[in-house]
């Protein structure tokens, strides 16, 4: 692959884009629940921010892929990264004004903007070549291993930052970092779409989704981003909940990106060499180890280890249910059927950000553990049954 290759600039600069704007969902994830558990007037409220985050993704995710059919792949980031410092600084407001509805609507602000930013590894994927394809878009979310290691750091940093109100200057800080990415979306080329390729949209998406390689495809993200937020989301607070100090929890979070990014300088390489079927298959594995270490005890290590696993899991399910979606759509369907593939995978996000706060006061940490087992039993049923579907097509 030719440096000049115009693939080849496009990974590298929209890794770039994505390392900024997982650094500051990373630090949105650490302080998030906890800005949320000061200011709401309820425990049981504490992830409704985050919840709303989710949601707003969701919602966002079809509009930004059916804007940027219109009017290009670097217009359409560039707007969403305005909504998003926009979010960022109504939350940090928020906080200093100690208005826990202002800060639900920044949260939202901030989740629209990850619903342009998450469809990043798409726009790689776009201008590579078939072969190139697994590795463009696992090479964009390898933007994430600074962000794991960068995000928790400047949540440490800046969350007293405006002391004595707590966390406002980390939210100051992520509409910084999310205002930095600008400067790199300039040099992105992608052209868009001509006038013949809006004219048509191809396939309905009634056929679309019967096919085989779509339901497993959306199943496994589905399932491997819902219970990665699931679980995420509830560990700050069962870390603070049993006597954890907000550095261990930050810690663990970090680790916990690191898990989730690192491996994807390899997961490509990984599905070029023993195909995406059998690396999701790992990322079910390593989810269910997660579990297990979770139940069996509440010590640090416990939450790093399991943490870390649950970001490989993640990372083998979602790169893998992406690289599948690729391969169930014609160039002509391609935004609407990645649109409609992430408001399916942060419709799976929502219910479960809404759902894990509560969950976790109302049941406790190890009964909201052995809930997801049943989600990863499905994914594993699923991926069996489409590879024994394929063995029998190739017989």
């Amino acid at each position: 692959m030719s440096v000049r290759d115009p693939a080849v600039r496009n990974v590298t600069l929209l890794a770039i884009c994505q390392a900024l704007a997982m650094t500051g969902m990373t630090m949105n994830m650490t302080v998030t629940a906890l800005t949320g558990h000061e200011l709401s007037p309820d425990p049981a409220w504490a992830t409704l921010p985050l919840s709303l985050q989710f949601m707003a993704t969701m919602l966002t995710t079809m509009p930004a892929s059916l804007y940027m059919r219109r009017v290009g792949r670097r217009l359409g980031f560039a707007t969403g990264v305005l909504v998003g410092v926009v979010g960022a600084i109504v939350a940090a407001l928020s906080v200093l004004n100690g208005n826990f509805v202002t800060f639900c609507l920044g949260s939202m602000l901030i989740g629209s903007f990850q619903g342009f930013a998450i469809l990043y590894r798409y726009a790689a994927a776009d201008t590579a070549s078939e072969a190139f394809r697994p590795r463009a878009i696992s090479l964009v979310l390898a933007g994430g291993v600074f962000a794991a290691l960068a995000g928790p750091e400047l949540a440490k940093w800046s969350h007293d930052l405006l002391a004595p109100i707590t966390f406002a200057g980390t939210f100051v800080v992520i509409a910084v970092v999310q205002a930095s990415s600008l400067l790199f979306l300039l040099f992105v080329r992608i052209p868009t779409p001509t006038a013949a390729e809006r004219a048509t949209s191809g396939r309905p998406l009634s056929v679309i989704v019967r096919q085989p390689v779509f339901i497993v495809a959306i199943l496994g993200a589905m399932v491997g981003y819902g219970s990665m937020t699931f679980l995420m989301t509830a560990t700050p607070l069962a870390m603070i909940g049993c006597g954890f100090a907000f550095q261990d929890a930050a810690f663990v979070i970090q680790w916990h990106a690191v898990g989730m990014f690192l491996p994807s300088f390899f997961t490509g390489s990984l599905i070029q060499r023993f195909g995406v079927v059998q690396v999701m298959f790992v990322g079910a594995l390593a989810y269910l180890a997660c579990i297990v270490i979770n139940v069996s005890g509440i010590e640090l290590l416990q939450f790093f280890s399991a943490l870390v696993l649950l970001g490989i899991g993640w990372n083998f399910l979602f790169i893998g249910g992406t690289t599948l979606l690729t391969q169930s759509y014609r160039p002509e369907e391609r935004a609407k059927v990645q649109g409609l593939g992430d408001f399916l995978v942060f419709t799976s996000s929502t219910v479960a950000a809404f759902s894990s706060g509560a969950l976790n006061h109302a049941i406790g940490w190890q009964a909201l553990n052995l809930g997801v087992v049943p989600l990863v039993a499905i994914v594993t049923g699923a991926l069996l049954w489409y590879r024994l579907r394929r063995q029998s097509a190739v017989a």
